[in-house]
């Protein structure tokens, strides 16, 4: 059977892999985050990140901004959003079990989602993609926009790491994750951190979602079906753990793109597969460091 699948098809799959693997790693990054400091797992991040699609899209075809205006605006407007839903809907359920963060994100994701149905339709509508051209690799033709997916989407996931693992304002949302008193004698507002804190995983999402626009059309139902993924991502690198969410996510994504070429019917439970075999073995996911963020 292996003697039957080409060098194109392989090394083919393995790039789409890549590019699926770079939103895995920012989407589960944002959870990860989220989770880190709120302990919220927000069941909203596939509505944020569709979210961040449509208002690149609603950028451009009512305003006329542009692709690259678009990726500054659209994170920065999601993010405004995402952090009065933190104010009004998480806020006031912070000292209550995990159970209600998840249902409230979860009544969210499905109020967005059905608002935008309603009102546009559920068919997707298409983007254009403001790189053209690209380079014939031999095995495979790569339009330039997904190489630069997939180099964003790396500087982004190794900035972010490095923010939170080194620098002050790390250290500072780490600590507020334990100990949120002796962070507050130091005269930081552990509230409008947390607030700010959401509103970043919020805006990795649309970000996210800003990134795919051009690649797969824009629709109410587009994050729905990838989160589910994500969240298996999240799982397996480690809850609340920003490297693993990182490595997990572009090493599923590569995993599932070979799983496409030597068994195209396993493909879309592989994640899962693994998922189970990880848990029977290290319950806390692959990365977990309960010290950490």
């Amino acid at each position: 059977m292996f003697d039957a699948i080409s060098p194109q098809l392989l090394f083919g799959q393995l790039l789409i892999g890549l590019i699926n693997g770079s939103f895995y790693a920012m989407l589960s990054m944002g959870l990860a985050i989220i989770f880190g400091l709120m302990n919220v797992v927000n069941f909203a991040h596939g509505a944020q990140y569709m979210l961040g699609a449509f208002t690149a899209w609603l950028l451009l075809n009512y305003l006329g901004v542009p692709y690259w205006g678009a990726l500054v605006l659209a994170p920065v407007i999601v993010a405004a959003v995402g952090m009065a839903m933190e104010r009004a809907v998480l806020r006031p359920l912070q000292h209550l079990d995990h159970l209600y963060g998840l249902l409230a994100t979860y009544a969210v994701a499905l109020i967005v989602e059905g608002l935008i149905r309603q009102r546009y339709g559920a068919t997707g509508m298409p983007y254009p993609s403001p790189i053209n051209g690209g380079v014939n690799l031999g095995f495979m033709f790569l339009p330039w926009y997904r190489f630069y997916v997939v180099i964003f989407s790396i500087v982004i996931c190794l900035g972010t790491w490095l923010l939170i693992e080194h620098t002050r304002l790390g250290a500072y949302l780490r600590a507020a994750n334990e100990k949120p008193d002796i962070v507050e004698s130091f005269g930081v507002n552990v509230p409008r951190m947390i607030t700010l804190t959401y509103g970043f995983g919020v805006g990795l999402a649309a970000l996210s979602g800003v990134l795919a626009a051009p690649i797969y059309q824009v629709s109410p139902s587009m994050g729905t079906s990838l989160m589910i993924t994500v969240f298996a991502v999240v799982v397996i690198g480690g809850i609340g753990s920003i490297s693993g969410a990182i490595m997990t996510g572009y090493v599923l994504g590569l995993v599932e793109a070979l799983t496409k070429v030597f068994y195209p019917a396993g493909a879309g439970m592989v994640v899962f597969v693994v998922m189970i075999i990880v848990l029977l073995m290290k319950p806390n996911g692959m990365f977990s460091s309960p010290e950490r963020l």
